[in-house]
């Protein structure tokens, strides 16, 4: 099973704007730079985030991206779905008379992944982070 790329710099940013930048905007080249990707292509995946109403932007000199939810309510789930959607990653090609079996045990697995993703905050990675950070 693979994710996006999107996903991957999505989830770091994320975890940048709550790890470093809580209480202030980061700007998209700041952003950026941080994740060696270009600055219009972090916009679009800022852009989905801001859709999905997890951070917000701000105009201005002091300006940028920052979190629009409680960092304690954003789940690695929510971050997926922005970018991903939230369609099956598994979907059977072959016609059946009836449902099928495989799809069935696909789904059921997906949805054990999605229940821990869910229930995994990306504050809990930050202040792991912020632990190695201090010790190092």
């Amino acid at each position: 099973m693979k994710y996006s790329k999107a996903t991957n710099y999505a989830l770091h940013t994320m975890l940048y704007l709550v790890a470093f930048t809580p209480d202030k905007p980061a700007n998209v080249q700041q952003l950026a730079e941080k994740q060696g990707v270009s600055p219009t292509y972090l916009s679009k995946i800022l852009t989905k985030l801001v859709k999905a109403g997890l951070i917000e932007s701000a105009s201005g000199a002091n300006g940028g991206y920052r979190l629009r939810r409680r960092q304690e309510e954003i789940s690695f789930l929510d971050i997926i779905h922005a970018i991903e959607g939230t369609a099956s990653l598994f979907d059977c090609t072959l016609d059946h008379p009836s449902e099928c079996l495989i799809q069935q045990e696909m789904v059921k697995a997906e949805g054990q992944m999605e229940d821990y993703l869910k229930n995994k905050m990306i504050s809990e990675l930050a202040g792991k982070m912020a632990e190695h950070l201090n010790h190092a």
